[in-house]
Formats: structure tokens, C-alpha cells, sequence
């Protein structure tokens, strides 16, 4: 494990001590909106650092799989991203991962890269979930936005599908896929699903309405891209089994965390 991954010569000494035969890469700058105010520590931390990794990952022969982001999509399409089209990042945590994945791409010839969305999971503190919970617990009403739509991502569902793709990981399958959960609905609706998921489970909930806003009525520093669905085609085709849809995987998480 990486001590500190906004050091690059930390990244090199690890891959040369420890000539892993895989690399998995989840390491992220991912605050978003405070990347607008630090962009140079977002593209250390995203861009750089996994190009460093990358070419030490090529120099002993290992594989090499990258976590990106929707975030690198403008947003404007009405149908799911394909792996293909063409990325326009609306800010400089979009910006630092797109540069993370032409970085890994032109360094590392066994490499996959493998863009998610919206994740969350039992672990960890800053997920929507987990704060919508806390919310829902102090709180009668909350307001979401309900003008970006996307799909949600179970962690444990991504872990395994990425467990999958490692041995499967070649010359003819390097390359860039997209994994989300399946299924898609907007952040309001995500945050619907889980209070009532979380009611059925016995969460202990004040919550009574939740009111749908536009973007604009939520002001944040960094923009989000209003549509960042992704195509799962492609990693359906390696894996072989289309992902399991966002709420059977939020109902999951959600007794998990209760139990």
C-alpha cells in the first residue's frame, strides 16, 4: 500500500520493492468541488501519479487497473456514454482524471481503464448514502437535485467485477470500459430509494419530505455533467453478466450497514 500517492517517487519505489504481477489503482483526489480551488494537488494526485505508476508497471511486466470517472463526459448527450466518445471534462477533477487515463494509456500496455459513477458503499464517510441517512436521522426535510441523472454504483459490485477482469486481462482486452450498476434515475431518486429501503430496515428516520431542485438552486463550485450514464455494452461482453440493478444493490448495502 502507498503511503502518500501525491508523491511520485513514493509510487516508483513501491512498484520496484514490492514487483506486483497486478496493480489495481483506486486512488483518487475526489473532491470535486474542492478541486476547482487546488487543481494542481487534483492533477499530482489523479494525473501524474498514475502515469508514474503506469511506467513502473510496464517496466516489470505488470498489469495495470486504473478507476476513472464519468466526470471526464461534458454531460450533453441524451443516450450512455460509449467507451469511445469523445471526453469533455466541465471541471478540474474531470480534467486531472482525463489526463490520469492518457497517462496510463500512453505508459502501460496491459492496462485496463475502467470508468465508474456515483459509487458508495459500507465503508468510508463522505458517500451519498451514508449522508443521506445522516440527513434523514436529523432532519424532516431535505432537498436534492433532480436534473442530473446518472446510475448509481455499489463498491462491493465494482470490486467484484473488477476481480473478474484480472485474470482476464491480456494484450486483446486492455483497453477502457465503463461499469456502473445498472438502471438509471436522477440524485432525487436516488435519495427516495433510500430513505424508503431505509424505513423498511429500521433506520431510525425523521425525514418526511424530500424536494426536488434544479441545478441551479444547488450552487456548487465545480459544474456536474446533467447526463453521465454510461454504456455498459462493452464490459458486459467480457464479464459475461450484465450488472445487477442500483436498487437490489442499495437494498443490499443498506442491510449490510443496518446488520
Amino acid at each position: 500500500m502507498l503511503s502518500d500517492f501525491s508523491q511520485p517517487e513514493a509510487v516508483q519505489q513501491w512498484v520496484d520493492s514490492v514487483k506486483p504481477q497486478m496493480i489495481i489503482n483506486s486512488a483518487a483526489y475526489t473532491a470535486v468541488d474542492k478541486a476547482e480551488s487546488e487543481p494542481e494537488v487534483a492533477n499530482q494526485v489523479n494525473g501524474i501519479a498514475p502515469g508514474i505508476l503506469a511506467k513502473s508497471a510496464q517496466r516489470i511486466g505488470a498489469g495495470l487497473i486504473h478507476i476513472s470517472t464519468d466526470y471526464v463526459f461534458n454531460g450533453q448527450q441524451s443516450s450512455p456514454y460509449l467507451e469511445t466518445d469523445s471526453p469533455a471534462p466541465m471541471g478540474a477533477y474531470g480534467e486531472s482524471k482525463l489526463v490520469g487515463e492518457k497517462a496510463v494509456r500512453d505508459a502501460c500496455d496491459l492496462h485496463l481503464i475502467i470508468r465508474t459513477a456515483w459509487v458508495y458503499g459500507v465503508g468510508g464517510r463522505g458517500n451519498f448514502v451514508k449522508t443521506m441517512l445522516r440527513l434523514g436521522a436529523e432532519r424532516e426535510e431535505v432537498r436534492v437535485v433532480t436534473d442530473q441523472i446518472g446510475a448509481p454504483t455499489w463498491s462491493r459490485d465494482l470490486a467484484g467485477a473488477i476481480a473478474q477482469l484480472v485474470p482476464q486481462l491480456s494484450a486483446e482486452t486492455a483497453g477502457t470500459y465503463h461499469y456502473t450498476n445498472s438502471g438509471v434515475c436522477s440524485w432525487y431518486d436516488f435519495a427516495v430509494a433510500i430513505f424508503e429501503e431505509a424505513d423498511q430496515l429500521g433506520f431510525p428516520l425523521k425525514i418526511q419530505r424530500v424536494v426536488p431542485i434544479t441545478t441551479p438552486e444547488y450552487p456548487t463550485p465545480a459544474k456536474r455533467p446533467p447526463y453521465s450514464v454510461l454504456s455498459l455494452k462493452k464490459v458486459t461482453g467480457l464479464l459475461g453478466t450484465y450488472p445487477p440493478h442500483w436498487r437490489e444493490s442499495l437494498r443490499k448495502m443498506l442491510t449490510l450497514l443496518k446488520g
